[in-house]
């Protein structure tokens, strides 16, 4: 490696032997983060200079093969999970799902989604394993699952699990027809997680992503033009996501027209501002499970749902 990669690469190096040194979770989570965004300032760097194609090619494979990417960081993100369900669990959120039974929810069936069943369902909600389980009841026919409780400016938090196929989503305002800013969890080939997407009436608009999935769920593709940049390097999304594993999807939405702010596993992903006021100041929260298909053999799941109302500003 020449003397540029080497100094490019350095700072990979200092922040690995510090995690080689700290033993607990909160320092790996913390460490770990910086590891994802100094790779990723490295990048951008790089993309902002002329640099000889050799020299590019030293740097990316310094970042690419230096230990931390292989090792440290994919240790440090398992390990600190259940430090980032703690650091939601602060003062102000409280859960709106018991673990045990579907109390203060109910499905409801007058989607689009729901055009298979002629709108008589809503698709199929049920708990298990403590946690909110959702699928496609008949081939081809879903619905949501909504709050019976309205809420205006909050933030929500929750864990997801679901199967790589199934489109779901977090609804915030939603109407019982599903008029809702949709925090997107597309779980499947071309999808996308924590986007967002105005549902029902507001007609798709916006439909705001910075990636999309590949035909594996383990590979990413960043989108250049939306309106915040993909936070992580697509060869880093494996250390920030763990397929078949409990991750946090975490949105907010404040004002009208609303602020939209969604993160993934701690990790702000997209922040949206509506130009103009098209849909109520408050609504329900819900999940979907997607019309179309046939999802009644896969599922969407969701445990340890909270919510922080916030003050209207």
């Amino acid at each position: 490696m020449n003397r540029g990669a080497a100094k490019v690469a350095k700072p990979f190096r200092r922040v690995n032997e510090t995690i080689s040194r700290k033993g607990n979770v909160s320092w790996r989570f913390s460490l770990s983060r910086m590891l994802i965004g100094c790779q990723w300032n490295a990048r951008r760097r790089m993309s902002d200079m002329s640099l000889p194609p050799r020299l590019a090619s030293d740097i990316t494979a310094a970042m690419k093969n230096s230990i931390w990417v292989r090792a440290a960081s994919s240790l440090a993100f398992a390990a600190s999970f259940s430090m980032l369900s703690a650091q939601t669990n602060d003062p102000g959120f409280v859960p709106i799902f018991n673990g045990k039974s579907l109390s203060g929810w109910h499905p409801s069936a007058q989607t689009g989604h729901s055009g298979a069943s002629k709108n008589q369902s809503g698709g199929k909600w049920v708990v298990e394993n403590g946690a909110i389980t959702g699928s496609q009841d008949i081939p081809g026919n879903g619905g949501i699952l909504i709050t019976d409780e309205k809420f205006g400016d909050f933030e929500i938090a929750l864990e997801m699990n679901n199967d790589f196929g199934p489109d779901s989503g977090l609804f915030l305002r939603s109407t019982e027809e599903g008029t809702a800013y949709q925090a997107m969890i597309d779980y499947h080939r071309g999808g996308n997680l924590m986007g967002v997407y105005g549902e029902g009436k507001l007609g798709g608009k916006p439909a705001v992503m910075n990636f999309s999935f590949t035909d594996d769920v383990t590979r990413i593709v960043p989108h250049t033009n939306a309106p915040t940049l993909l936070p992580v390097l697509p060869e880093s999304w494996t250390f920030l996501w763990r397929h078949g594993q409990w991750n946090e999807l975490r949105a907010r939405i404040v004002n009208n027209p609303p602020t939209i702010t969604t993160w993934i596993n701690g990790v702000k992903f997209m922040e949206w501002t509506e130009t103009q006021k098209r849909h109520p100041d408050a609504g329900g929260i819900a999940l979907q499970v997607h019309g179309g298909g046939d999802f009644t053999k896969q599922f969407v799941r969701y445990r340890n749902v909270r919510v922080k109302k916030l003050a209207a500003n």
